[in-house]
């Protein structure tokens, strides 16, 4: 009896005491919109790329990239990615006609050489490709997957589905896909 006890406390010991830590994502497709949130303050979600999630604009540290709609001209509004790093953080690599060749084009896309970038991804639109340099000089390459940009209950609402792939290293090289 002795022995079985002391058997099962070892076994729950090595099960309880071994967690497998899973390793944050680099790369995948999510989404993001501007839906406006109160809980003692307003704030939205964005996505934050060293996390590999949506986080809200109120914590610390917040999302890299948010998306509004810009409604400068009301006839027209249009979707825009923004960050809070206080530094020209966009490039535009291009815009395509079709997801495969914008696919194309993502996964080709393996260094990073930009000289003049932009204070934010400004329209965007499904197939296109963009850089993102974070406040810390780590670069994510983005491929806008789709959007949705319409008006519900008399709110301008806005979505965006991208693919990314975040290179946390610092290097301008892309590994893989």
């Amino acid at each position: 009896m002795k022995r079985q006890v002391t058997i099962f406390l070892a076994l729950i010991s090595i099960f309880t005491g071994c967690t497998k830590k899973e390793s944050t994502r680099t790369s995948g497709i999510d989404t993001i919109d501007n839906t406006t949130y109160y809980s003692a303050s307003y704030f939205q979600y964005g996505f934050y790329f060293p996390g590999a999630k949506l986080v809200a604009t109120s914590t610390t540290p917040g999302p890299d990239i948010v998306l509004f709609v810009n409604i400068e001209n009301p006839d027209s509004p249009h979707l825009t990615l923004q960050s809070d790093n206080l530094k020209p953080s966009f490039y535009k690599v291009g815009d395509y006609a079709d997801e495969p060749t914008a696919q194309s084009a993502f996964d080709n896309l393996k260094t990073v050489a930009v000289t003049q970038w932009q204070d934010m991804a400004d329209p965007i639109n499904p197939h296109q490709v963009w850089i993102y340099r974070s406040g810390a000089d780590n670069y994510t390459k983005i491929r806008i997957v789709s959007t949705v940009n319409e008006t519900r209950q008399s709110v301008v609402y806005g979505e965006c589905t991208f693919q990314w792939v975040y290179q946390s290293d610092g290097s301008t090289t892309f590994s893989g896909k």
